[in-house]
């Protein structure tokens, strides 16, 4: 229940929706239970049991006090009155009229509780879909690592969803049928309390029933779940490598793959299901043996002359049946609430995951970039503990172009990472201006970065949003000016909306060297002084690469550059060559310093193998 307990606070801003809902619904179960008696003298007219010659009149015990025998009496004195005047047949049209316009007044206070409830559901899934959103755009990259995008984006929909449906919608009804019910208990006690009695022993059987299913429905939900979120990533993964799963045939093997964690999601949902839905049958059918004994115990009653006429029986039924479905429905939200903790719990695994890389409580502000980088020192490694960078030791003077080079796994990536501070280093430490990296203003620090993927990172969105990211102030002029750098400005023009294009989902509507050239030219408009290349011209033809090429050398110009470097075209004009093997500098230099040392470097350019 904790996890349900923190979905509850979410309610304090709708505090005022939650008290209307909750007035709205005393409105209507009393009003509900007016309707239904209603019925009552018109059931009195029917059966002739309208006394109307009464003078015998039934006071109130004490002065103040209410007495039901006094009301009833005085209706039935008015009721009589009325009939002696107008007549039975106008008595019941006016009594009908009444009834209809209770049922009717009933269901305006309960249309009124739904809106609320609707404003007040909806307010909750937005701020956690929020806040979800808000969490997952600060966690560390090594969580991403670790998770699979489609369970994520499965916590983001129907996760939430699940909360709406089994946490928010049983919690109104929690609300709700308490209302009814003790509404509908007072007056079934008023027209007979020992028939009441026997109607209420069979209530705890339902709870204990209810109470047993829903114990075994959290399990189940949450293995559901996760299956579900598997299934998603499935089918994300298989679009993204649409092109490769063809040409390697693979399609076979993968729709079998899919169909076979289908096919285990389908047997948990069916198991989680049927204890479902067995809790609805189970309280209609204690119900109706309650209403099949009530019926036989009514029936005594009235046959043996008791003190119950049939009218009030009828009456008693209607009310009794009407309590049934509240009574139901209170029930079937502990079994839902159940149900919703499953989603509940995975969505605050989310929103309770450490962030890694943690801002100290006062953060030094840094506006500016004024001498050098240095990595004094800094070992690292991932979750398994075998190192990736083993004491590296950098110093970068500010306006140097440095170059990574070394053969994959050399931990190239892992230096850029560390710089950008999306890992904390276990050893040493990495300065900017003398200052340790961890005692900056983490969002001051990377207003100073600018970074240029292998892959280009873009958004379904227009070119002009796309290249203005981060820079919401940016002028047209400022955005055409970075496309005019970027060797952007050509292709852009050219496009039917020019910079309001839309370029599709990641970009997809462009060729590699535009898309590249777009990334570029969303560098240029931040302008900043500390700039990562992961080697951006290494998938591009040989037009593009000249086009993607002169951007970056114009580019970094004015800028501080770490090069993570695949060709010689890169890393020939760099200032320093950083060699890497195995976490390790094994030599630094210039080319042609290198080239002349025959080390492993010189061995690198001949077999032209940066990958």
């Amino acid at each position: 229940m904790k996890a349900f307990k923190r979905v509850l606070k979410y309610i304090k801003p709708y505090k005022l929706d939650l008290v209307l809902t909750v007035f709205f619904n005393i409105l209507y179960s009393l009003f509900a239970i007016f309707s239904i008696s209603s019925l009552f003298p018109i059931l009195k007219i029917l059966f002739d049991n309208v006394e109307k010659n009464t003078t015998e009149i039934i006071e109130p015990e004490g002065v103040g006090e209410f007495s039901f025998q006094h009301a009833q009496y005085l209706l039935n004195k008015y009721i009589a009155d009325q009939m002696n005047v107008c007549g039975e047949l106008t008595v019941l049209a006016f009594i009908c009229l009444i009834t209809v316009i209770l049922f009717l007044l009933r269901n305006i206070f309960r249309y009124a509780a739904q809106c609320y409830v609707i404003s007040l559901k909806s307010g909750i899934s937005r701020d956690i879909r929020n806040d979800l959103y808000a969490k997952i755009v600060k966690l560390p990259v090594s969580f991403f690592t670790d998770q699979r995008k489609g369970d994520l984006m499965s916590r983001v929909s129907s996760d939430v969803d699940n909360i709406q449906r089994y946490n928010l919608n049983p919690l109104i009804e929690i609300f709700r049928a308490p209302f009814m019910i003790i509404a509908s208990l007072v007056m079934l006690i008023y027209l007979n309390a020992g028939l009441t009695l026997v109607a209420f022993i069979v209530l705890p059987l339902m709870g204990g029933v209810i109470s047993m299913i829903s114990k075994s429905l959290k399990r189940s939900s949450q293995e559901s779940q996760h299956l579900l979120g598997r299934l998603i990533s499935s089918v994300e993964e298989t679009i993204a490598a649409n092109k490769i799963i063809k040409i390697f045939n693979a399609e076979n093997i993968l729709t079998k793959r899919f169909f076979k964690l289908n096919s285990t999601w389908r047997k948990i949902y069916n198991k989680v299901e049927y204890r479902y839905e067995l809790s609805s049958p189970m309280s209609e059918v204690l119900g109706s043996v309650t209403m099949i004994i009530l019926v036989f115990y009514g029936g005594k009653v009235i046959i043996e002359g008791g003190d119950l006429t049939g009218e009030a029986f009828l009456t008693f039924i209607g009310i009794f049946f009407q309590m049934l479905d509240p009574a139901k429905s209170l029930s079937k939200a502990f079994t839902d609430v159940a149900r919703g903790n499953a989603s509940a719990e995975r969505i605050f695994e989310i929103l309770d995951a450490k962030i890694v890389v943690e801002e100290q409580e006062n953060a030094l502000e840094i506006e500016d970039f004024n001498h050098q980088i240095e990595f004094k020192n800094v070992s690292f490694s991932y979750e398994n503990d075998t190192p990736i960078i083993k004491n590296f030791n950098l110093t970068i003077k500010k306006g140097m172009s440095v170059a990574l080079v070394g053969q994959s796994g050399s931990g190239k990536s892992t230096i850029a990472n560390l710089l950008a501070r999306f890992y904390d280093p276990q050893e040493g430490e990495i300065l900017i201006d003398g200052q340790p990296l961890r005692n900056l203003n983490l969002k001051d620090y990377r207003k100073l970065m600018g970074m240029v993927t292998q892959d280009s990172i873009l958004f379904n969105d227009t070119v002009y949003n796309n290249i203005a990211l981060g820079k919401e102030d940016a002028t047209p002029q400022e955005i055409h000016h970075a496309a005019e750098v970027a060797n952007a400005k050509e292709f852009i023009e050219k496009l039917s909306q020019k910079y309001n294009e839309n370029i599709g989902e990641g970009g997809s509507k462009l060729s590699g060297g535009q898309k590249q050239r777009l990334s570029i030219a969303r560098a240029v408009l931040k302008n900043p002084p500390i700039m990562i290349l992961d080697e951006a011209t290494s998938a591009l033809d040989t037009h593009s690469e000249r086009l993607v090429q002169q951007a970056l050398d114009y580019m970094m110009q004015n800028t501080t550059s770490l090069m993570i470097a695949h060709r010689l075209s890169t890393i020939q004009n760099a200032d320093l060559i950083v060699v890497m093997e195995n976490g390790e500098i094994k030599e630094q230099g210039k080319h042609n310093e290198l080239m002349e040392k025959e080390g492993i470097y010189a061995q690198l350019i001949r077999m032209q193998n940066f990958d």
